[in-house]
């Protein structure tokens, strides 16, 4: 089981697609004590894998001492974070804290349209040395891409430069509109876009020696399964089941794009609402709504329940961008 922490709202980057609308530091944002309080219940809780995100994580001032504690508690922190800031020195002191890999942002194989995406110039040189500066502490780092209609045809091409900077894996989100992302829907993956890119990165995956792994888009999953690749994985979706995040002030909640509160830490120990709350409990019953009820792949994919929330308004609804209906293939193209 992995957690998700927001550990800031502050960032010093401007996404187009922020599904928090980070920016400025939130009010009332966790203390210290408080999140050494919630690292405790996270390990009691059963969860191994605990990522440190943001906004930018790198903002908050503690972050290296919270990093040592769940490392203490037995957790296996990692981040996800824009890498703009990670220096030599930056890189040195999150292994020494016992950070064990980073999750950088980079979006295009282009530098103009990467800092476009993310609202500043110099974002991708910046993030990149923020790469190279983790491969020579010896602190793994992967590759996190969103993709959308204009990076569509660029995907194979970063997973390739992941490799060529010494990345252990490249995950491509797809987007899911939430937060700022609201604001580019239209840019969004459709049905048939969807599956062939799904397609096309499994293929990259039997040629490259990292892992490439699709977020938000489970159908990965059934895809994986027919073109007989092994995977780590054992179910697409997490949300809720496998995976759930805190935001800054303490928010409990599915996913990090299922934006419907489950608690908070303040009120109830985390614990508690991980194992009690209805929201994530009802999400355990996997008793999904139209084309994900009836599929055979229901509990290896799941479907992306924050998409469903976003267009039906149920986070039970079917899944709106998967092709596969009542157990069969509305389409066997495999490439594009």
């Amino acid at each position: 089981m992995l957690v998700s922490w927001n550990t800031t709202n502050a960032c010093n980057l401007a996404c187009a697609h922020c599904y928090r609308d980070a920016g400025a530091r939130a009010e009332d944002e966790l203390s210290s004590v408080e999140a050494a309080a919630l690292i405790d219940e996270i390990a009691r809780a059963g969860f191994k894998i605990m990522i440190f995100s943001g906004g930018e994580p790198l903002l908050r001032p503690d972050i290296y001492e919270l990093v040592r504690y769940a490392a203490g508690r037995g957790l296996r922190p990692v981040f996800g974070t824009n890498g703009t800031l990670i220096t030599g020195e930056v890189a040195e002191k999150l292994k020494r804290a016992g950070a064990l890999a980073m999750g950088i942002s980079l979006d295009s194989t282009d530098p103009g349209q990467h800092d476009r995406f993310r609202g500043r110039a110099g974002s991708w040189q910046a993030a990149v040395e923020g790469m190279q500066a983790c491969h020579r502490a010896g602190l793994p780092f992967q590759i996190h891409t969103t993709v959308v209609e204009w990076n569509y045809h660029q995907v194979e091409a970063l997973t390739d430069l992941a490799v060529q900077l010494g990345a252990v894996a490249h995950h491509v989100f797809f987007l899911v509109p939430t937060g700022r992302a609201v604001n580019i829907e239209e840019e969004s993956l459709r049905a048939e876009q969807y599956e062939r890119l799904l397609h096309r990165l499994m293929k990259k995956q039997r040629e490259v020696p990292v892992e490439v792994k699709p977020t938000c888009a489970p159908q990965f999953m059934r895809i994986a399964a027919r073109m007989g690749l092994k995977l780590r994985f054992q179910k697409g979706c997490l949300a809720g089941t496998g995976y759930c995040i805190i935001n800054p002030v303490g928010d409990v909640q599915p996913c990090a794009y299922l934006n419907i509160p489950a608690g908070n830490i303040r009120e109830t120990p985390f614990q508690r609402i991980w194992e009690k709350s209805p929201v994530f409990l009802r999400l355990r019953t996997e008793e999904y709504g139209g084309g994900c009820g009836s599929c055979r792949y229901r509990t290896v994919c799941g479907g992306c329940r924050a998409r469903a929330y976003f267009y039906h308004g149920d986070y039970m609804a079917e899944e709106p961008w998967c092709l596969y209906r009542k157990g069969r293939e509305a389409m066997r193209r495999e490439s594009s």
